[in-house]
């Protein structure tokens, strides 16, 4: 994760823009992992962004390569049955080498007598790490390393994207348990940056102070790319366009001893260096296991703008 600050760094002395390491989405880490029979036993593609590579062994992923980039891409072992889920492909873009897919899709897991789960999975990709294998769908941010060390203070996340709507598609919530929600309209693909200033108490607890925030959403399909999006960082609290986390909508991070501790936001600082730094895309709005099935969102070329 150190890494990806450093390669930033580098960029940033010639101000401008600022690629995010493997930010250009040409290398493509592909696990082959066997499900569980009860399952149908068949071997599905999980796609990592991370140095080109084929991994075999079915064993839990973590960042490699330098790469700084988690996504929804996931092991799971519900009640001990090795499934994967996979909503973020690569795609060919062509005179741009590869491109991020990302999609709103279900994922079914049913075993006769022992799981029937059917759950929403918006595509996502975000700044951190994903952490294997997922056991249960309770509190879906605790299996999520979010952010990554970052010191810059930029003033845009600029990339090329596009973006694809279903006609006549519903908003739907679905998280395996319980019946299906249904909401009038579509959801929206999001894309959101976040700068923190982080620390530690003794305890190992963890709590941040907002530097700046930036936030987008997408409702409306566009066929062609749009190249160079810049979307503005705001510093501090006034016009801020992603509230402080609370509540439910807490992310977590590992601490010094390696736990996995909500961040725990107390306040505004617009004027401190930060120390972290949290992108995410989302064929969602966010919101875990709801989302509009279909929904594609389409990521290229991101970086921070720094003139």
């Amino acid at each position: 994760m150190l890494a990806m600050a450093a390669s930033i760094a580098a960029e940033v002395q010639a101000r401008g823009f600022a690629p995010i390491n493997f930010g250009d989405f040409d290398h493509w880490y592909v696990r082959n992992i066997k499900e569980s029979k009860l399952l149908g036993g068949q071997t599905r593609k999980v796609y990592a962004i991370a140095p080109d590579g084929v991994d075999n062994s079915g064993k839990a992923y973590t960042n490699r390569g330098n790469s700084p980039w988690g996504s929804s891409n996931v092991l799971a072992k519900p009640a001990g049955i090795v499934k994967v889920s996979n909503a973020v492909y690569p795609e060919d873009r062509p005179g741009h080498g590869k491109c991020a897919k990302l999609v709103c899709q279900f994922e079914h897991c049913k075993v006769m007598g022992m799981v029937n789960l059917d759950v929403i999975a918006g595509g996502t990709i975000f700044l951190g790490q994903m952490i294997e294998p997922i056991k249960s769908t309770s509190n879906p941010y605790s299996k999520i390393d979010m952010g990554v060390p970052f010191t810059y203070r930029p003033k845009s996340l600029q990339f090329d994207y596009k973006v694809q709507i279903p006609k006549d598609g519903k908003k739907v919530y679905s998280s395996g348990f319980g019946k299906k929600k249904e909401y009038a309209g579509p959801d929206h693909a999001e894309v959101m940056v976040v700068l923190q200033r982080r620390w530690e108490d003794k305890d190992g607890n963890i709590f941040a102070k907002r530097v700046g925030s930036g936030r987008q959403t997408f409702g409306t399909s566009m066929s062609h790319w749009r190249n160079n999006h810049r979307m503005p960082i705001v510093y501090g609290q006034s016009g801020a366009p992603v509230p402080l986390f609370t509540g439910d909508r807490v992310y977590y991070a590992r601490n010094s001893k390696g736990q996995m501790k909500p961040v725990k936001e107390v306040g505004w600082e617009a004027n401190a260096t930060p120390t972290h730094v949290i992108v995410m895309f989302s064929a969602s709005s966010g919101e875990a296991y709801t989302g509009t099935p279909g929904l594609t969102l389409w990521v290229d070329n991101v970086g921070f703008w720094y003139d």
